[in-house]
C-alpha cells in the first residue's frame, strides 16, 4: 500500500468529520411543548426516554415539525406534515401512561414517501394526476407500522412517479436537494426521505426501490437503506412503478433502527400475491442479529466487476479502506470473485410494464372516472419534458427492449431473472460466501445543474432489482465536498438475516454517519 494511497484515505475521512456538529435547538416549541435535541435519536433512545419520562411523544413530535419548518425550506424534502401527529402523539402517551407497555415502535415519528397511501393524506407520486388523491386506507406496511405504534409525521418528496434514479424532482413540490451540499442531488426517487431522514426531521423513514431508489438516495445522504428480498414485504398500496420489481423498505441512520422498521413490515399480504413466496422464510424477530461481531470469519466476496467500472478515485480510496476495515475486524476478504457470464446475463433485464401496474393501480385505489388510463395521466400533464418523454414513451411501448417475445414475469418465475441470480448464487455457494460487496455508487453525488452528464456509477440498477436478493447500502465515509458514499452488501434471497450481521458488524466498527450541518 502506497504512502500517496494513505493519505489520500486520511484527507476523504477528515472532510466527513468536520460537519459533524449537532444542531441545538431552542428551550421551547412553537407551540409552547419543552423542545429537545433529537439530532441523530434512535428509536431505542426514544423508548429509554419514554420510560425515564424524559420527554413524552407530543414533545417530540413538536420539536420535529418545528425542525421541519425551520430547516426544510432550501433542502425541499417534506410535501406534507401531518395535522393529526400531534393528537396521535397524545394518544400514544396517554396508552403509555396507562399500561406502561411500549409497542415496538411507540411513538416513533416516521417520515413516509408520497407514493405509499397514508390514510387521510395525500398520496400523489409527485405527480398532478394525483394531487388531490387522499386514500381512506394506509397501506398494507403502514398499516403494520401504525399498529406498531409509529407515527406518519410527514410525506416526503420524490422524483415524479419514481421515475428517475438522477434527482427528486415533482410536479407538485419542486426538487429536493442534498443536505451535505445544497449543489448536489439526493439521488432519486426516495431523494426526499434520504434527505428528510439525514436532516433529522424524523427517526425513520420509508422509502421504495424499483432499480436504485432506496439505496441511491441512502447512500448520497449517509443512510442505512434496505433493498429486501422480492417478496418478503408486501407493495399493496404503494403507487407503482414496474411492480415486477418494486420494493418498500427502511432509510434509517442506523442498522438496528432500520431493522426494527423492517421487521414489523414482514409479512404475507394476500392482496400482493408475491408475498407467498416468502411463506415460511420470514421471521419475527431480526433485531436479534444485531452482532457487533457479524464479520468475524465472515467471506466477503469482492465483486470488482462492478467496483471497476470507471470508479472516481476518492470512491475507490473509500471502498478499499472498507475492505481493510472488515479483515481488520475479522473477514475473509475474497478478491476478486468473477461471475460466469455476468455482462450476458445482466442485459436485456428491464420490462416496460409502467402501463400495465398503474391502470391497475388506478381501478384498484383511485377509482376516478376522469383518472382511468395512462392516456389520462398524460392529458393531465407534468410539469417537466423529462417525466413527460417517459410517460409517452411507456404509452408506446412495452415489455423488453430487445427480445420482445420473452415473457416478463416475477423473479420466481421469469427465465432470465433465475438464471441471473441462479449464476451469483452458485459462485458464492461455490466460494462458501456470506455476501457480496460493491459500492452503491462508483462517483460522487452530481451536481443539481448538471445531473444527466453528473449521472454516473449507479450499481444499484444492476443485480437486486432483477434477481431478486436483498441488498443493503451503508455509509462508507465522505469524498471531498463533503458528500457521502456507500457500500452496499448483496445476499443470497432471504439473507436479510446474515445482511444484518455483515452491516451492523461494520457500521460499529466504522461509524461513517455524520449528520449534515443545515444552517437557518
Amino acid at each position: 500500500m502506497t504512502k500517496k494511497f494513505l493519505l489520500t484515505i486520511t484527507a476523504i475521512m477528515l472532510v466527513g468529520c468536520v460537519y459533524s456538529q449537532p444542531n441545538i435547538n431552542s428551550k421551547k416549541n412553537t407551540n409552547g411543548t419543552k423542545s429537545i435535541n433529537v439530532t441523530e435519536l434512535t428509536v431505542a433512545q426514544v423508548h429509554s426516554s419514554y420510560k425515564k419520562g424524559t420527554f413524552t411523544s407530543q414533545e417530540l413530535v413538536a420539536t420535529y415539525i418545528d425542525r421541519i419548518q425551520k430547516f426544510d425550506k432550501q433542502i425541499n424534502s417534506i410535501t406534507r406534515i401531518n395535522p393529526q401527529a400531534m393528537a396521535i402523539a397524545r394518544a400514544l402517551d396517554e396508552e403509555y401512561k396507562k399500561t406502561k407497555v411500549l409497542r415496538p415502535l411507540h411513538g416513533i415519528p416516521l417520515i413516509v414517501k408520497d407514493n405509499i397511501q397514508t390514510k387521510g393524506l395525500t398520496t400523489a407520486a409527485g405527480a398532478i394526476a394525483l394531487k388531490g388523491f387522499i386514500p381512506n386506507a394506509d397501506a398494507f406496511v403502514i398499516d403494520k407500522l401504525v399498529k406498531a405504534g409509529a407515527i406518519v409525521i410527514a410525506k416526503s418528496n420524490m422524483a415524479e412517479w419514481a421515475f428517475t434514479p438522477y434527482h427528486s424532482v415533482s410536479s407538485t413540490h419542486g426538487e429536493t436537494l442534498n443536505p451535505y451540499n445544497l449543489a448536489h442531488v439526493p439521488a432519486g426517487s426516495s431523494g426526499g426521505t434520504g434527505a428528510s431522514v439525514a436532516a433529522n426531521f424524523g427517526t425513520v423513514g420509508l422509502g421504495t426501490d424499483t432499480g436504485n431508489s432506496i439505496r441511491g438516495p441512502s447512500s448520497h445522504c449517509s443512510l442505512v437503506g434496505f433493498r429486501t428480498t422480492l417478496g418478503l414485504i408486501s407493495r399493496a398500496g404503494i403507487v407503482p412503478l414496474y411492480l415486477r420489481n418494486d420494493v418498500v423498505g427502511p432509510m434509517c441512520r442506523t442498522v438496528e433502527d432500520a431493522t426494527r422498521v423492517m421487521e414489523i413490515m414482514v409479512g404475507y399480504d394476500p392482496k400482493d400475491a408475491l408475498t407467498k413466496y416468502s411463506d415460511g422464510k420470514g421471521m419475527k424477530n431480526y433485531t436479534q442479529f444485531l452482532q457487533k461481531n457479524g464479520l468475524k470469519g465472515a467471506r466477503i466476496g469482492v465483486l470488482r466487476e462492478l467496483s471497476e467500472a470507471n470508479p472516481d478515485p476518492e470512491i475507490k480510496a473509500l471502498f478499499e479502506k472498507a475492505l481493510l476495515d472488515m479483515k481488520s475486524m475479522g473477514a475473509i476478504i475474497i478478491d476478486t470473485v468473477t461471475v460466469p457470464d455476468f455482462s450476458n446475463l445482466r442485459k436485456n433485464q428491464w420490462c416496460a410494464e409502467f402501463r400495465a401496474d398503474i391502470e391497475s393501480y388506478l381501478s384498484t385505489y383511485v377509482k376516478s372516472d376522469t383518472l382511468k388510463t395512462l392516456e389520462d395521466i398524460i392529458r393531465i400533464g407534468t410539469k417537466t419534458k423529462e417525466v413527460a418523454d417517459r410517460l409517452n414513451s411507456n404509452a408506446k411501448n412495452k415489455g423488453r427492449a430487445v427480445n420482445p417475445e420473452i415473457e416478463c414475469l416475477d423473479a420466481y418465475t421469469d427465465a432470465r431473472r433465475v438464471a441471473f441470480r441462479k449464476a451469483i448464487e452458485d459462485q458464492m455457494d461455490k466460494l462458501n460466501l456470506d455476501a457480496l460487496v460493491y459500492p452503491t455508487w462508483n462517483n460522487k453525488p452530481a451536481e443539481v445543474n448538471s445531473y444527466l452528464k453528473d449521472y454516473k456509477g449507479d450499481n444499484s440498477q444492476i443485480i437486486a432489482p432483477h434477481t431478486g436478493q436483498p441488498a443493503f447500502t451503508i455509509p462508507m465515509g465522505f469524498s471531498s465536498g463533503n458528500l457521502p458514499a456507500g457500500i452496499q452488501f448483496l445476499g443470497r434471497m432471504y439473507a436479510e438475516p446474515t445482511l444484518i450481521k455483515l452491516v451492523y458488524s461494520y457500521e460499529q466498527g466504522t461509524k461513517h454517519r455524520v449528520p449534515p450541518t443545515i444552517k437557518n
